[in-house]
């Protein structure tokens, strides 16, 4: 006979099957809904607060809010409003403008730049490059913004000076004056670099993951490693620098003080985008909120809730884009 035959007791119980979660997961499960929720309700109130201080401009405005680009706030002698037009056309304008020369510049970049920290970078060298990354993404803007004042004004001067010169038959790199500094072209270098360490950030999470029997395979079948992540890993991983890139999108174009230090604030419509003038949503409520009345603070809490709307339509279309893209990986 053996031991187990001599003392019965010394089989364990089986196990009770249950679908029941157990206690820790309930408690986790509580605490991730609060949070979650706590979020959305937070966001609710943002877009709530918004909607009630600037329903009344909205309505006296109208459409013309959004397709005029007058801003313009006239007194009597007694020092009360008058006349009063509010517009954000030329700011929306130059939203887009610097948010997309942003995205042209600083995307390929980013992308580029996360390619070689997962597949080429080795040892101390990458862990280095992460760490800088990641602490760039933590920068405050006014330091950026500071930087492309003092810095990278100057060069980019030269810079678009070089595409008029070459490209100015085309209508956007065209100026009406010989007015190159804090352009939109200069904002949205400043925005590029911001967005640069986001972009690469999430793009390097995304390339990480890249199933390993894909790339053995790949190089099983002779692939050199270019080829390998033209083949495999871009394919993959499209769908996450979709996301990534529409991420800094949204932030380029909700970005205050650092697009405020290089970029003119003109309430006019500018397509030129080497030319010193423009101004975004963002910089134009920093620079009336100080000294607005109680009918333009509303006027200002509408443009807001524009700016608000516009992140979230990005938002929204950034999640169809990786649905779309993102299942296409060979």
């Amino acid at each position: 006979m053996t031991m187990l035959e001599n003392k019965p007791g010394a089989i364990p119980a089986p196990r009770e099957i249950t679908t029941k979660p157990r206690l820790s997961d309930q408690v986790f499960r509580i605490v991730v809904t609060i949070g979650g929720m706590t979020s959305l309700v937070i966001l609710g109130l943002i877009a709530l607060f918004l909607s009630l201080k600037g329903i009344s401009v909205l309505r006296v405005e109208q459409f013309s809010f959004i397709t005029e680009s007058k801003w313009e706030v006239l007194q009597d002698a007694e020092g009360k409003v008058a006349e009063s037009t509010f517009g954000l056309g030329a700011m929306l304008i130059g939203t887009f403008l610097s948010a997309f020369i942003a995205v042209i510049v600083g995307v390929p970049i980013a992308v580029l730049s996360a390619l070689y920290l997962t597949f080429y970078a080795r040892g101390p060298v990458k862990k280095l490059l992460i760490s800088l990354i990641d602490l760039m993404a933590a920068f405050p803007s006014l330091l950026f913004g500071f930087w492309g004042f003092i810095v990278l004004m100057g060069s980019a001067e030269y810079w678009a000076k070089l595409l008029n010169k070459y490209l100015g038959f085309i209508p956007i790199f065209d100026v009406p004056a010989p007015i190159f500094e804090r352009s939109p072209f200069i904002a949205g270098l400043v925005l590029a670099i911001m967005i640069i360490p986001i972009v690469t950030a999430i793009s390097r999470e995304i390339f990480d993951q890249t199933p390993l029997d894909r790339i053995q395979a790949a190089y099983a079948l002779g692939a050199s490693k270019l080829a390998m992540i033209r083949a495999v890993v871009i394919p993959y991983g499209r769908g996450g620098v979709v996301g990534g890139a529409m991420l800094g999108l949204g932030r380029a174009m909700g970005e205050t003080v650092a697009v405020y230090t290089v970029l003119n604030v003109v309430y006019q419509i500018n397509w030129q985008v080497l030319f010193g003038a423009g101004g975004n949503v963002a910089s134009l409520i920093l620079l009336k909120f100080g000294e607005a009345g109680p009918e333009e603070v509303n006027a200002l809490m509408a443009a807001g809730l524009v700016l608000f709307l516009l992140t979230l339509t990005v938002n929204a279309i950034s999640d169809v884009l990786i649905n779309k893209f993102g299942k296409k990986g060979r």
